[in-house]
C-alpha cells in the first residue's frame, strides 16, 4: 500500500489509528499519540480501521516492537485514563 495513503495517526489504550486518506479519521486519542506513533501504526498496523478492535489487538501485539517515544505516548495516555 502506497505510504501516502496509509499516513496515520494514532492514539493508545485503545489503539487506534487514523488514516489521512484512505479512512475517516480516528475518534479517539489525543495529540502526544498522534505525534508519536503514527510512524508506528504504519509499520505494523498499516490497513487497518483505526476505530476497530483489530487495530487495538495490533497496537497490543507489537508494544514490545514500538518506538520509545510511542511506548511513553500510550503509558501516559493510559495513566490519565485515556484523556
Amino acid at each position: 500500500m502506497p505510504r501516502l495513503a496509509t499516513i496515520a495517526l494514532l492514539f493508545a489504550a485503545p489503539f487506534v489509528v487514523a488514516s489521512a486518506s484512505a479512512a475517516p479519521e480516528s475518534k479517539r486519542g489525543n495529540e502526544d499519540l498522534k505525534k508519536y506513533c503514527s510512524g508506528d501504526a504504519v509499520t505494523f498496523c498499516s490497513g487497518m480501521d483505526p476505530d476497530s478492535k483489530e487495530m487495538d489487538a495490533c497496537f497490543k501485539k507489537h508494544r514490545a516492537e514500538l518506538s520509545e517515544n510511542c511506548r511513553r505516548a500510550i503509558t501516559a495516555y493510559e495513566a490519565t485514563g485515556g484523556k
